[in-house]
């Protein structure tokens, strides 16, 4: 293949501060890259290095010659009073260039083109520029954080755009599904190196973990090796010859392996000193509107249970924030109410919550709070170490705030949150700009609180792993209660599409056959038809059954891995089963 760019010994420091040093990376003609690293480590850094935007120490960077390259940065800036269109295309004349143009910007929710980019809000300027940079059509895409500030249905639609063709992007992004989905190869800069692994993102899971293990075996090698050597080196302090030289340089060196730091996995935070009530709250028939094209909802009612954990998804303004607000009294409903119980404390991570005094030290920010939270059974956890949890280093955690990367910012504004002990989580679009491990760590953190949990996210691998069920926000005051996680809910969504093209093809049959009566079921179909009512009440007396000894407590750690691994797969099979049920149901007997 072709290489499109080639990076060599590249180090990059700030004063005493190495982000890293002698990195090495090539990015061949159809190759989809995904580069992951911890916040604050040098993603964006290393981004605007390669296009030039920022210098370096040392080492090279060659791109082939006369590549075209297609820039997509964190906070791009535009000419107020230019038009989208104008911002996003300047090539007046080419009907051709400006239809497409048009064409993504649309898929892209922009669709009045001539308004002025200064009345566009930030997460509107940036889909402008993700356009931009999709419209020029470059030989290579270089992609910081593509998927902020879009919907799922955007993200779907680029995953497929980027998927398509043998497109060449370097991309820096949190989604998970999104790196699995397009990149075929990923760069993990971990410990001021850069490590290659040539799959997708669940290869690299995979090998990085290989990577860990074997890197710890050999400083455990290495330490047994160093303490017998250390005995050595104290028992000669005297004059050396050849021989003893050579074992001395050689100690130094394994010196340099033993004393190598690699990450602890972090032990879960579980709190036990958390308490809420039964009564959590009940939407009384809520209505709300912005004006009569844009509803909502309307006469909305729900009763949310204890310890529940529920997502919230919909496209960009269909509602998801404004119900968030009318919940914690932010924003008034045009009728109903909420009746909230009386031990609910709520923790509201909000999308504009992010301000502190840039002056304070991290730590500070923290005992400005509390100066520990107690876990209950006696254990208690002090600021610093709960920082420490959430990947801030003892020498981070006396940083000025100011020093801070834009993901370290997130980071520390979601341990205020969590800092102050609530048993309601309330989380809009939490995971932006937190990198892969801290993810993790949040979403082991969320699985075990012992309190009730509300997320809006467009990180549908974060929403796997951690909701029950979802609010699905459809736009014009439609909310439907889903009872699963986000990939099920596309696996019926994509069911239920199948079953409504299939719709218009057996209505022309029956227009054909001059409206003759309905076909009967075959011998075979009947037979089939019957079996398939067995069936599926056979898998809903067994769920239920599952069901029922989830919720008992009584189970081994064996027993209670076997049956979540079988629920979803007898809930994958009844909406296969039902789904056939319903077409022959509608032939007829």
């Amino acid at each position: 293949m072709l290489p499109y760019l080639d990076v060599q010994n590249l180090t990059k420091s700030f004063g005493a501060n190495v982000l890293f040093k002698d990195i090495s990376f090539s990015v061949a003609e159809g190759q989809r890259v995904g580069l992951v690293a911890q916040n604050g480590t040098g993603k964006s850094t290393l981004m605007s290095i390669l296009t030039g935007k920022e210098g370096y120490d040392s080492g090279s960077i060659i791109f082939r010659k006369d590549l075209k390259i297609g820039y997509l940065e964190q906070s791009p800036r535009f000419d107020d009073n230019e038009t989208v269109l104008d911002a996003c295309f300047n090539h007046k004349g080419d009907e051709e260039k400006v239809l497409k143009a048009k064409q993504i910007l649309t898929q892209l929710r922009i669709t009045d083109m001539s308004q002025t980019m200064g009345t566009l809000s930030g997460g509107q300027q940036r889909r402008v520029a993700l356009a931009n940079v999709l419209i020029t059509e470059p030989d290579m895409f270089i992609l910081d954080e593509p998927t902020n500030h879009l919907d799922l249905e955007m993200i779907e639609w680029l995953e497929s755009f980027l998927s398509r063709g043998n497109k060449t992007l370097l991309m820096v992004t949190h989604d998970r599904f999104f790196l699995d989905k397009v990149c075929s190869v990923i760069l993990e800069l971990d410990n001021k190196t850069i490590y290659t692994y040539r799959g997708n993102y669940s290869y690299y899971l995979e090998k990085r973990q290989e990577r860990i293990d074997n890197t710890r075996a050999e400083i455990a090698r290495a330490n047994n090796l160093y303490r017998k050597e250390l005995d050595w080196m104290r028992r000669m302090p005297q004059a050396r010859g050849h021989k003893a030289h050579y074992r001395e340089d050689a100690f130094y060196e394994l010196e340099k392996i033993a004393k190598q730091r690699i990450e602890e996995r972090q032990v879960r935070l579980k709190s036990k000193n958390i308490y809420i009530g039964s009564k959590i709250f009940e939407c009384q028939y809520i209505s709300k509107s912005w004006s009569p094209d844009n509803v909502i909802m309307k006469d909305f009612y729900y009763n949310f249970a204890r310890y529940e954990k529920m997502g919230i998804v919909g496209n960009n303004g269909s509602g998801k924030t404004t119900f968030i607000k009318m919940l914690l009294g932010l924003e008034k409903p045009d009728e109903g109410r909420f009746d909230i119980g009386s031990t609910v404390r709520f923790g509201y991570f909000s999308q504009e919550g992010l301000k502190f005094d840039e002056q304070k030290k991290v730590i500070d920010v923290i005992t400005d709070i509390a100066d520990y939270i107690d876990m209950g059974g006696g254990k208690h956890l002090s600021a610093s170490q709960f920082l420490q949890h959430f990947l801030f280093t003892p020498e981070q955690q006396h940083n000025y705030v100011y020093k801070l990367s834009g993901g370290e910012k997130r980071k520390l504004y979601l341990c205020t949150v969590l800092m102050k002990n609530p048993n309601f989580l309330v989380l809009d679009e939490p995971t932006n700009d937190l990198d892969i491990q801290t993810l993790q760590i949040f979403e082991e953190y969320l699985a075990d609180f012992p309190g009730c949990v509300i997320i809006v996210s467009h990180d549908r691998y974060f929403m796997d792993k951690v909701v029950d069920h979802l609010l699905v926000f459809s736009g014009n005051g439609l909310i439907k209660d889903f009872p699963g996680n986000y990939t099920q809910y596309r696996e019926w969504c994509s069911l239920k599409s199948i079953k409504t093209e299939a719709e218009p093809k057996k209505e022309a049959k029956v227009r054909v056959s001059n409206s003759q009566e309905r076909r009967k079921m075959t011998y075979k179909e009947k037979l089939e038809f019957s079996q398939l009512e067995k069936d599926i009440a056979s898998l809903e007396e067994e769920q239920k059954k599952i069901e029922e000894k989830l919720c008992s407590g009584n189970l081994s750690v064996e027993e209670l891995t076997v049956k979540s691994k079988r629920l979803p797969e007898i809930k994958e099979e009844l909406d296969i089963k039902e789904l056939r049920w319903l077409e022959l149901s509608e032939i007829g007997q």
